[in-house]
């Protein structure tokens, strides 16, 4: 088999870990598979460099010197590993982005990937050895260093997958696989065999914390099937595949929850062509993504317009709705940083009415008021305030997962 396996920071966190690795990786190599093995980090080294950039480049330091600044922590894993790998006896070549052939977009800090010329990876892996490649960054088209953002390593990963023809992509982590919901919340939470790239599209999207969201648009584009597992020991993990190779189908599969994030309320707008446009245009300037979007129409003509956008731009984006409330004549600007967004995502929502309406009921009899709603084919999402978010969870998953035998 060609299989490509990614570790995280924790599961490199120190030299033990990184042996732990490596033996891994030794262990599929004597199986006879060709290996790839992407790496982040070791655990707080990233932090540590943000540090170092924001005290000697201030708080916003240059976009491209912070890149070639953080790159450098997963070329530390990779040399370290490599070191590791040849002390048990196995050949292996460490790449870094640019030797990878990671071509990307030239946006510092959240560049995203155009192509991989995966001839470099793929001749170490013909001449028996492992190919380990830094996680999280690549070059653009002059030569820059450029990073991919949060959760970059995991996007390598499944894009190398792709781009080699693997036959699997192993997301080694700290938990044992992908769960019904957070189980540092709900305890009874229960460990998924199978889950589809849609639901993991939306889980990803929406709070869970497994997989990058990046990553599984990868995986869904090439189908390449992904093995999300623990790096501590051999057990199976959660396989995430086509829908169509998901054999349990739960109405509903997972309750997520998101904290980072807030809402914003203009008030009294006129209701009229090019409002909308007008308010959101600048948001889309400044790179703010605009999440869940209400719109109520009054009797006399205005609307409400009320929308949620990331914690961390919540400020800016504030300010920027307040300078546009003149251009569509607002009557006022509220915000609220006080939310949560808390979901149920499900395949089998398409097959069985009703979810909705059960939804509604638990939160109402747990005296939870329900501020905003956004729906798909298989998922519905409630925004909240942010202190009723984990009695939510537990009401929720207690209802749809826990009382499974009674969903249909």
């Amino acid at each position: 088999m060609l299989i490509v396996q990614k570790y995280g920071g924790t599961s490199v966190g120190d030299p033990d870990r990184i042996r732990n690795v490596a033996r891994r990786v030794a262990q599929a190599l004597d199986a006879g598979h060709r290996v790839a093995v992407v790496v982040s980090a070791m655990s707080g080294e990233t932090n540590r460099l943000v540090a170092l950039a924001r005290e000697l480049g201030g708080e916003q330091p240059d976009p491209r010197e912070y890149d070639v600044l953080l790159s450098t922590g997963e070329q530390k894993t990779i040399a370290l590993l490599v070191m590791a790998i040849r002390q048990l006896g196995h050949r292996a070549r460490s790449f870094t982005g640019a030797q990878m052939g990671m071509l990307t977009s030239s946006v510092h800090n959240r560049a995203r990937i155009e192509s991989i010329d995966s001839a470099a990876i793929l001749a170490e892996l013909d001449a028996g050895g492992a190919a380990v490649l830094a996680g999280f960054q690549g070059v653009d088209a002059a030569g820059n260093i450029t990073t991919l953002g949060r959760g970059g390593s995991d996007t390598t990963a499944v894009a190398v997958a792709c781009a080699i023809g693997a036959d699997v992509c192993e997301i080694y982590t700290d938990v044992d696989g992908v769960f019904t919901a957070d189980p540092n919340l709900v305890p009874q939470a229960g460990k998924l065999g199978r889950v589809s790239y849609e639901e993991m599209l939306e889980m990803a999207s929406l709070g869970a914390k497994v997989l990058q969201i990046r990553s599984v648009k990868f995986a869904m584009q090439y189908s390449c099937p992904i093995h999300v597992r623990s790096s501590f020991h051999d057990g199976e993990g959660t396989w995430v595949v086509r829908e169509e190779e998901v054999m349990e189908e739960l109405v509903v599969s997972g309750v997520t929850y998101n904290r980072d994030e807030a809402k914003i309320r203009v008030r009294r707008v006129k209701d009229a062509p090019g409002v909308a446009a007008r308010l959101f245009t600048p948001l889309s300037e400044a790179g703010i993504v605009v999440d869940m979007i209400i719109q109520n129409v009054s009797e006399d003509g205005t609307v409400d317009l009320t929308f949620t956008v990331p914690l961390g731009d919540y400020e800016r984006a504030l300010d920027l709705a307040r300078s546009a409330a003149g251009d569509v004549a607002a009557e006022d600007v509220e915000g609220d940083d006080r939310i949560a967004k808390v979901s149920v995502v499900g395949l089998g929502m398409k097959d069985h009415a009703g979810v909705a309406a059960r939804m509604f009921e638990v939160l109402a009899r747990e005296g939870i008021n329900i501020q905003l709603i956004s729906t798909s084919e298989i998922k519905i999402s409630v925004v909240i305030e942010e202190k009723y978010a984990e009695l939510a969870v537990r009401a929720l998953h207690a209802e749809f997962v826990e009382g499974a035998g009674s969903a249909a």
